[in-house]
């Protein structure tokens, strides 16, 4: 199960850039070197044949066939995700996802597992705010027998009582544990202040009150509303071909209704220009700044990527790890990232800093906003970020079958278009400095929302 805050973009900031380097920085050097050594062996992921395989039922995957090992690896996803929780059940999509390997057709919770490990099947599903996740991980060799139990997880779950009520004690746990948890108590006011009343305001996981109400009939209901052909995403790596693709797409979706039911959401603009302060009695305080974001259709939207990698969206070398880290050491890590939902976007920086030092931290990583959105970035470090993004994608995206299915469905949802990976380079490419400063001064010059979670000002929280 999974609640994730936010989706990061499919073009991530990578974990290392190479753009403005940061003094002394040897760990960034060795990293880099190891980077450019292994990085030919990786690119030719990059050129991988990605096939689109379509069933007799009209059921669409992206197949990027690979036999250098016997595994095969699916990841679909259904739209729709937490924000189809209808009022008063919320938690109900997280709660279903830890459901599917506990009994479905004729087994029950302890024979689905046994036919499971008997397959040599790995089966995980999460729920996060736009979209419900699947994903299994089998052994060519035993594809028919792990298909099957797919089937019947994703088309006829049981959703006993026993297992319900025992996956409900888990997450119910968990929501108690984050009840006493500083940062995740003021996540959720952050949630609240920004979105207001939309369904990215509320919690993934339920609440006390929520978690309690939800019923067999709830998660059927839901099931048969959500998993449908028409809101399906799926792609396929590994050893099988097309024609075999195509037998088991019709006989692991097949059986599914044809549309989805889903409850209508509106897209929303976080609400800005506030300052929330979450006072707990910390050693450190937690501070966090919310922009306006670029939707991943925009035209300007790899402009504003290359303007947050350099801002803050490379590890090391970085601009805000530069003066927040680096010359002041003020802070372990400090962040940006564009935050893609698909009702809502920001640009969201992140750090935490002693108590006694979270004004002088807060302003200035104001400054350095600020810098950016009056001056952008030098030729230098634009050129040096562009050759990052494009070397580290495969490093990024594509290192094992897994990722690889990930990013396709990735793609799928973003409309990016089966020949994405081969128009990438040139995309980014063909950005200008002008392109890069007009994308900083858009989304940075806003007055920001602010969320300061630590003691109070001139005393204990």
């Amino acid at each position: 199960m999974m609640t994730s805050f936010m989706r990061r973009p499919i073009l991530p900031s990578p974990t290392g850039g190479e753009g403005r380097a940061a003094p002394g920085s040897l760990l960034m050097i060795l990293f880099l070197s190891i980077l450019f050594l292994i990085l030919p062996a990786l690119s030719a992921r990059a050129a991988m044949n990605i096939q689109e395989v379509t069933s007799p039922k009209g059921i669409t995957a992206w197949l990027v066939e690979d036999y250098s090992v016997p595994v095969i690896a699916i990841r679909f996803v259904f739209d729709g995700g937490t924000t189809q929780d209808p009022p008063g059940k919320e938690g109900l999509a997280n709660l279903m996802t830890g459901l599917f390997d506990e009994g479905a057709g004729d087994f029950d919770s302890e024979a689905f597992q046994i036919k499971l490990d008997d397959a040599g099947a790995e089966m995980s599903f999460d729920a996060a705010r736009d979209g419900t996740y699947g994903s299994m991980r089998m052994l060519a060799e035993q594809k028919d027998a792990a298909f099957d139990l797919l089937r019947l997880a994703v088309t006829h779950p049981r959703f006993d009582q026993a297992p319900i009520d025992r996956i409900r004690a888990q997450v119910l746990s968990g929501i108690i544990s984050n009840e006493r948890d500083p940062n995740t108590v003021a996540q959720r006011k952050w949630l609240r202040a920004i979105y207001g009343t939309h369904p990215y305001s509320r919690p993934d996981q339920g609440t006390r009150q929520s978690i309690a109400t939800i019923t067999p009939a709830d998660l059927s209901a839901f099931h048969k509303a959500n998993f449908a052909r028409d809101g399906l995403h799926v792609a396929v790596v590994g050893a099988i071909d097309a024609e075999t693709l195509k037998q088991k797409l019709d006989a692991v979706f097949g059986g599914l209704p044809e549309k989805q039911a889903l409850i209508p959401v509106a897209d929303v603009e976080p609400k800005l220009g506030q300052q929330l302060e979450v006072n707990y009695d910390l050693p450190q305080t937690s501070l966090q700044l919310a922009y306006p974001g670029v939707k991943r259709s925009a035209p300007d939207f790899f402009a504003a990527v290359l303007m947050n990698e350099i801002l803050g969206g490379s590890t090391f070398t970085s601009r805000l790890y530069d003066e927040v880290r680096e010359k002041r050491g003020l802070a372990y890590g400090v962040s940006s990232d564009l935050v893609d939902h698909q009702h809502a976007d920001a640009l969201v920086v992140t750090t935490a800093t002693r108590s006694d030092r979270a004004a002088e931290t807060l302003a200035l990583v104001r400054q350095v906003v600020k810098q950016m959105a009056e001056e952008g970035p030098t030729e230098a470090e634009l050129a040096a970020t562009k050759r990052y993004m494009i070397g580290a994608y495969a490093i990024n995206n594509l290192n094992s079958s897994g990722a690889i299915a990930a990013t396709l469905v990735e793609l799928q949802l973003d409309r990016l278009g089966i020949d994405y990976m081969q128009r990438r380079a040139a995309l980014i490419n063909g950005v200008t400095l002008d392109q890069v400063k007009a994308a900083a001064k858009k989304l940075l010059s806003v007055e920001p929302a602010v969320m300061v979670v630590g003691p109070a000002a001139g005393g204990k929280g």
